[in-house]
């Protein structure tokens, strides 16, 4: 039995999140082209690494039928111009697919199994809406295994606004108009684009266009805008489009690998994978999922909330993030948190959104050398919650 390695995030890089529908920036692109990209982009940084060295390729989508199906972990590696040796699979666990990729291959990181390997995710949800073909098993409402809600994302966020009565509408909106000024800023500071490969995408009506930038973000936007919107998921209710996370298309992918294999093939250790963890919840109340994978993956690490420098928390909804903070103690505009800004600007394609997560915090780690540990974190469909604590290695 091999001694377990330690295991590191060497590099990430996303294809711009464009906006889903027919007038968005990748309404005629391929899902599967956009992975091709992600890995042919992570590979071109990162000359030392031989593409034979490359052990696996796991890639998430929540819709895994027509450009998002065929095993599209070894379809895209295929097309990638990766050897033929190298495998690949897909993997599905809703908006923690490109995490669970990333929790997947690093644990056959450290039992010896791969050295190096991609991991990301690909959601293109102009072609394939959240729920495209699913056929749910009757019995989930006929013996109440769930309430009726539990399949529509907004009515969760809901429930969990009646959960938590002290997270008003106005507080997520609040929250949400900071989450698009810091990304305004981030974009305007340089942070995000080093990070963005850019993207050929063909329309029939005006040809090849080159997409370079998120499309969702909405700078300038203003709490008095926030106010008017309408609540689609209830009367009256509290969750807009302005305080969620919109329909998006985008791919993400990293390279983990062991860290002495980094170091052989000098390769860049942004930084370790200390522990994580999964957990499940009430699934009419999904938005809580981080809470009891944080608190696992803390415990699996020995650390306390206290020791966290730096959360990447998915923006689903606002109050999602907003009943995390409240269960940790921590303030609504506490600067550790999403300093970039996150989902509800930059957007959320469903199974890529937890390696964007990991891009934005080694990009942060690198300027906060003072920072030791940090966390990306998001609730996940169906109720559950996913965890990755990493150490900053800058």
């Amino acid at each position: 039995m091999p001694a377990s390695r330690e295991v590191v995030f060497v590099d990430g890089v996303r294809t711009p999140f464009g906006r889903s529908g027919p007038k968005g920036l990748y309404a005629e692109t391929r899902a599967d082209d956009m992975v091709v990209r992600v890995i042919r982009e992570l590979m071109r940084r990162n000359p030392g690494l031989p593409p034979e060295r490359v052990d696996e390729v796991a890639i998430a989508a929540t819709t895994q039928i027509g450009d998002q199906g065929l095993t599209i972990g070894r379809s895209a590696a295929v097309l990638a111009g990766l050897p033929k040796s190298v495998p690949g699979y897909a993997i599905d666990r809703m908006c923690a697919g490109a995490m669970t990729a990333v929790t997947n291959v690093a644990g056959g990181i450290s039992f010896g199994a791969y050295d190096v390997a991609i991991a990301g995710g690909v959601e293109h949800m102009g072609r394939h809406p959240m729920g495209e073909g699913v056929d749910p098993n009757p019995r989930f409402l006929s013996e109440r295994l769930v309430d009726g809600s539990a399949l529509i994302m907004g009515m969760t966020a809901e429930n969990l606004h009646d959960r938590y009565p002290s997270i008003t509408k106005d507080r997520a909106d609040a929250f949400a108009v900071a989450s698009q000024e810091k990304a305004a800023k981030a974009y305007a500071d340089g942070r995000i684009q080093p990070d963005l490969v850019p993207m050929a995408a063909r329309k029939a009506a005006e040809g090849w266009g080159l997409a370079t930038a998120d499309e969702a973000p909405r700078p300038g936007t203003t709490l008095q805008a926030l106010r008017s919107l309408k609540t689609p998921f209830r009367p009256h209710g509290r969750v807009t489009a302005g305080n969620a996370s919109g329909i998006n298309d985008g791919a993400t992918g990293c390279l983990v690998a062991a860290r002495d294999v980094a170091e052989e093939l000098g390769l860049p250790a942004r930084m370790r994978l200390v522990s994580y963890a999964f957990a499940g919840v009430d699934p009419e109340v999904m938005g809580v999922g981080p809470i009891p994978s944080t608190e696992r993956a803390l415990r699996l690490a020995g650390l306390s909330i206290d020791d966290i420098g730096l959360f990447e928390i998915n923006e689903a909804f606002a109050v999602q993030v907003l009943a995390f903070l409240e269960h940790f103690g921590i303030a609504d505009d506490d600067p550790r948190v999403n300093p970039y800004g996150g989902a509800i600007a930059f957007g959320h394609p469903l199974a890529s959104s937890g390696v964007r997560l990991m891009i934005q915090l080694s990009r942060e780690f690198a300027e906060r050398p003072d920072v030791r540990y940090g966390i990306t974190t998001m609730c996940v469909g169906m109720g559950m919650g996913g965890t990755v604590i990493w150490e900053n290695l800058a």
